[in-house]
């Protein structure tokens, strides 16, 4: 039965409702308040913490969430924490990782086919090939990738610590995969020669220069790109970093207007933290993120299912890689 609408959840839920009305259609916010209301009595009932993407629309990412960042803030909290149920409001792989990281947790993702480019260019066999053609290179594998290909690779990395962690692995060679774009953008802030997958984000490879050029002439809007852009929109940008880079940079810069050339939700949920900036938005939306819903969220703690699990034989292979990563920031090499 679908969650019905009570008159006391405008009382309920006003701040909420206050702030979801500042980055939605204000007609859509009476729609979502009893998914919400639904959502978090079961999430109570269950004990279970939810964590989502910065893609993720801002009815799930502001509305149900206790947990919000970027792949690696979404990586050390399924770590660190001690829930026994964790849903994971994102692509598959991130639910993989929270799985891999917190073994003894039940993690579940609202639809098990919300996938990722990146994660399917490349497989396990890729990774044994590019091994045996480039012998004693370290493997650092983008965490954008499924647990099979984690298990091959010698350290996970983010974008947020890409470089730190070539750098650590202390090799003059590394391979570096599947991004081609963030792989070169690495490549330019290391001395460090890296070797590239073609792999590609779907989302942000559809963003172009001319695009960019726009949005800084027509709206006189700062650039912040991500590093899975092509390089010639890197080019245009005042700023490229990651997702959480994303957000420290406009703390720190305050500007009147930006464009933030990655996924479109990162715009709307960052506009609450920055009222005083004006975010245009060159807007792709990813297909993979948008199969999460408040109503398969509500489905997946109803039913408890679907549930990731990963085979502990590559779950232990694929451990050793992403603790590495998380090791970097506590020690100089990993």
């Amino acid at each position: 039965m679908n969650p019905v609408w009570r008159d006391e959840l405008v009382t309920e839920y006003a701040g909420l409702a206050d702030r979801l009305e500042r980055l939605l259609p204000c007609v859509e916010v009476p729609m979502h308040l009893p998914w919400i209301d639904a959502i978090q009595a079961l999430k109570r009932d269950r004990g279970a913490v939810l964590m989502a993407h910065s893609y993720q629309s801002p009815e799930i990412f502001h509305g149900v969430a206790d947990v919000t960042g970027d792949s690696l803030a979404l990586a050390q909290a399924a770590a660190d924490c001690d829930a026994e149920i964790v849903v994971l409001c994102g692509v598959h792989f991130m639910a993989e990782t929270a799985k891999i990281l917190a073994p003894r947790m039940k993690v579940l993702i609202p639809d098990p086919l919300a996938g990722c480019s990146l994660a399917e260019s490349i497989n396990a066999a890729d990774v044994r090939a590019l091994r045996a053609r480039h012998p004693g290179s370290p493997v650092v594998t983008y965490v954008n990738t499924s647990a099979e290909v984690k298990a091959e690779s010698d350290a996970c990395c983010t974008s947020a610590n890409a470089v730190q962690v070539v750098e650590a692995m202390g090799a003059d060679k590394v391979i570096f995969l599947p991004d081609r774009y963030l792989g070169s953008h690495v490549a330019s802030q290391t001395d460090v020669q890296l070797v590239l997958w073609d792999g590609r984000c779907e989302v942000h490879e559809t963003f172009t220069a001319a695009e960019a050029r726009h949005a800084r002439k027509r709206f006189d809007a700062r650039l912040v790109a991500h590093p899975e852009c092509p390089p010639e929109v890197l080019a245009e940008a005042d700023f490229v970093g990651s997702t959480s880079a994303m957000g420290a940079w406009l703390e720190r810069e305050q500007p009147e207007r930006v464009a933030l050339i990655t996924e479109c939700s990162m715009a709307d949920n960052l506009r609450l933290r920055f009222p005083a900036t004006q975010f245009i938005k060159p807007c792709n939306l990813c297909p993979h993120m948008k199969r999460i819903t408040l109503q398969n969220i509500h489905a997946c703690l109803r039913d408890m299912a679907p549930e990731v699990t990963v085979p502990e034989r590559v779950a232990a292979r694929a451990r050793r890689a992403l603790e590495r990563m998380l090791a970097v920031g506590r020690d100089e090499r990993v």
